[in-house]
């Protein structure tokens, strides 16, 4: 027999009768309530080991409850349940003290682990936030949308790292939201107001990436007429994310890894030592530990980042989701003037059925273009269908085993539409050449270099290029090759 009592307010009779009996079977005291007035009834008699309580209820809601009770009861463990799947709901419920947050429909499994949990554990001590700070936006201006399973575990992971300084590795396709993730950090975290700087390794040359990040004092190189701070001393304070970390040279990892360690950098030219007060956060949308094992990344860098890893799901993986991203696009198009569009259920099934390669940038395109470009006021499939063109089947191969040239050349055309759809937004600021040309040569010399077993020789004559001009390539593109092994993906 369990000695705990375990008080619990919803307004749900259902979920009040079920989580009595289960917790009732397993041995436990249970008084349950409708409201709240009766549960802070019970607190203040000081009843109750663990308090369970839905945020949405007819007299109060329960996140103003939490730390009314941390007041009072320090040592009693809250967990919080909510439909409001938010992030806001999330952070909300740690910061005002919340022992544990779990969006509804919950599994009883798991919230009977978080109830023997909360029994066994100290409470960890989170500060509360200030009314000033509480809830840095609105649910309109939420960064992060949906209420898929898949987005609640990132909100719940979230909403824990906010009081933390952690670094942070978020790894996620093109388009999936990685910067958005990198900002609700920064922007719900303890380093709010301090400043938010993003950088894109892949974006910079790779002979300025050093003088980029830590600055650069005068006459440390040609041109450097002046001093100059890099990225860290611009994020003093506050969060630094590393775009496309995946992309770093080498020779800037081990700097990197130096200022992860030590937490100081000096500037390029420099002698005196900074001292970095910055949060780390990286993002890429490579396979990290595949870098490592091909010597592509440094091992060690690679632990130092991924303290907590956070994996972002591509669109594909939570189709839920879209109808409420499509009518959050919708308003943020409102607000600029755009005429308010409606899709019908068969558009918006298909807008589900479709395997999104842009993920949810290529989304927010599409939903800006029918409201641009089509006077319905409600749209339907056919309109969809003519603007996703999902690509068709790879044409046949011919009977002579040859490749058909025009279908290879149909789905190069398709792909690269693909990409200036999903990209349209960033591809003048990030140039043909790093963005788009990248994505063809890459994998035809790659490919060329794996049929000749790394010949380089025959794998130019095969491609038709000059030896050296063979060599430039593979050297720009960070392709490095062993005889019958390929490497760079």
């Amino acid at each position: 027999m369990n000695e705990a009592t375990i008080l619990i307010a919803d307004d749900d009779r259902a979920i009040r009768t079920v989580l009595t009996q289960a917790f009732g079977r397993l041995g436990y005291r249970v008084r349950a309530a409708g409201n709240a007035a009766t549960l802070w009834r019970w607190i203040s008699d000081g009843e109750g080991d663990v308090v369970i309580t839905d945020v949405v209820m007819p007299d109060e809601n329960g996140l103003d409850l939490v730390p009314r009770i941390r007041k009072l009861r320090p040592e009693l463990r809250v967990i919080v349940m909510s439909a409001q799947n938010t992030l806001l709901t999330a952070v909300k419920a740690t910061e005002r003290g919340a022992f544990e947050y779990i969006p509804k429909p919950f599994d009883l499994k798991e919230l009977i682990g978080i109830v023997q949990r909360a029994l066994t554990e100290p409470a960890p001590r989170v500060q509360a936030i200030d009314d000033a700070q509480d809830g840095a936006g609105d649910e309109e201006k939420m960064p992060l949308i949906g209420r898929s399973q898949a987005m609640q575990e990132i909100y719940r992971v979230l909403a824990r790292l906010m009081a933390t300084d952690l670094t942070v590795l978020i790894n996620g396709e093109s388009g999936t939201g990685k910067e958005l993730i990198a900002r609700a950090l920064h922007d719900y975290g303890k380093r709010r107001n301090g400043p938010f700087v993003a950088v894109n390794m892949a974006a910079i040359p790779r002979e300025l990436i050093e003088s980029e990040l830590f600055g650069h004092e005068k006459g440390a190189f040609t041109g450097a007429t002046a001093r100059a701070p890099g990225r860290f001393e611009q994020a003093d304070g506050g969060t630094l994310f590393l775009d496309e970390i995946g992309d770093m040279p080498l020779e800037a990892q081990t700097r990197l890894l130096r200022v992860l360690q030590e937490g100081e950098f000096t500037s390029v030219g420099g002698r005196s030592a900074i001292r970095a007060n910055v949060r780390i956060v990286a993002a890429t949308h490579r396979d990290l530990r595949q870098l490592v094992s091909h010597g592509l990344f440094r091992e060690d860098l690679y632990f130092r980042l991924n303290v907590v890893p956070i994996r972002i799901p591509p669109l594909r993986e939570r189709v839920e989701d879209i109808p409420e991203l499509v009518n959050h696009f919708q308003k943020n198009l409102a607000a600029e003037g755009l005429p308010a569009k409606s899709l019908d259920s068969a558009a918006m099934k298909r807008l589900k059925s479709y395997k999104w390669p842009g993920n949810v940038r290529e989304l927010e395109n599409l939903v800006r273009r029918l409201a641009a470009l089509y006077s319905h006021e409600t749209i339907g499939i056919d309109v969809v269908e003519a603007e996703l063109a999902e690509d068709p089947p790879v044409a046949p191969t011919q009977s002579n085993g040859e490749a058909n040239h025009d279908g290879l050349a149909g789905l190069v055309e398709r792909h690269l539409r693909s990409y200036f759809d999903a990209h349209r937004n960033d591809l003048p600021a990030a140039g043909l050449h790093d963005r788009v040309l990248r994505e063809v040569e890459r994998p035809l010399i790659e490919l060329s270099l794996t049929a000749t077993g790394g010949n380089q020789i025959k794998a130019a004559q095969l491609l038709g290029l000059n030896r050296n001009t063979l060599r430039k390539k593979i050297r720009e593109l960070d392709i490095q090759v062993i005889r019958g092994v390929k490497y760079g993906q």
